[in-house]
């Protein structure tokens, strides 16, 4: 890596739920204004991490620094507004289903009374302008939207802050091809049009090599490989190349079968 500060930088972060070591020493630098891709198998502790950085979980041990600056150590107002810096695009959407779209996509920015209600409607339009959905879409519940528009509408939502750190779960979950190819067409679109830098977690190869400059892959808790996010399906690396290839052979299934 180059002498440019990393905008998030991991080390030796940590996580076990009681026996079960989730994070073992998690190493990891996401330069500024780059789109990271996490892949690994179910219960490789991708969610977790992101659940670390964003203060849902508290890591064991380790360092968890945003532009150099420790979150862990900060004092816990410095650390909330660090955080709001973090937009979210959740696996599942995680509307609220008694709002209207409007107000879901504006919640945060109410909540932090950066914006008046009476705003909100007209501001929520813009937002969903830019993931491709009308003005009307607003008055909707998130109950009348198929799963591609709730999809949309959470995008929206996590771009309102204007962000400059942006995580993505799981993104295209649950969508057929192609409106996973759409939506993340999307989520590139938005994160260079605010300049941010990008973590999207995935198992889904065709989506990893779309939204990813770089990719790494979490494997037993640590970082096994990272590169080029197009190098993935040729990386050189025995665990990488099972789990990207889909191989039932290979030195993931041994640790298995011990």
């Amino acid at each position: 890596m180059s002498a440019t500060l990393a905008k998030i930088r991991l080390r030796g972060l940590a996580k076990r739920f009681g026996d079960k070591v989730v994070l073992d020493g998690v190493d990891l630098d996401v330069p500024p204004g780059t789109s990271m891709v996490v892949i690994g198998g179910s219960g490789s502790g991708k969610s977790v991490l992101l659940k670390c950085i964003l203060g849902l979980l508290e890591p064991d041990a380790g360092t968890i620094e945003i532009d150099g600056h420790d979150l862990l150590a900060m004092a816990r107002p410095e650390r909330e507004a660090a955080r709001r810096r973090i937009g979210m695009l959740f696996q599942n959407g995680a509307l609220f289903d008694s709002l209207p779209v409007w107000e879901n996509v504006t919640f945060g920015l109410l909540a932090q009374n950066r914006l008046s209600r009476r705003a909100a409607p007209a501001a929520a339009a813009e937002f969903l302008a830019r993931v491709g959905l009308a003005a009307s879409v607003g008055e909707l519940s998130p109950a009348e939207l198929s799963g591609g528009m709730q999809k949309r509408v959470a995008l929206a939502r996590a771009i309102a802050a204007q962000p400059d750190i942006m995580f993505f779960d799981e993104p295209t979950t649950g969508l057929d091809p192609i409106m996973g190819a759409i939506i993340d067409g999307l989520v590139v679109d938005c994160v260079k049009q605010l300049g941010s830098t990008a973590v999207a977690i995935t198992h889904d190869m065709a989506s990893a090599r779309r939204i990813g400059d770089a990719a790494a892959m979490l494997h037993r808790g640590k970082i096994v490989w990272s590169g080029a996010a197009a190098d993935l399906m040729d990386s050189g690396n025995a665990v990488v190349d099972q789990f990207t290839h889909g191989r039932r052979e290979g030195p993931i299934q041994m640790e298995l079968r011990r």
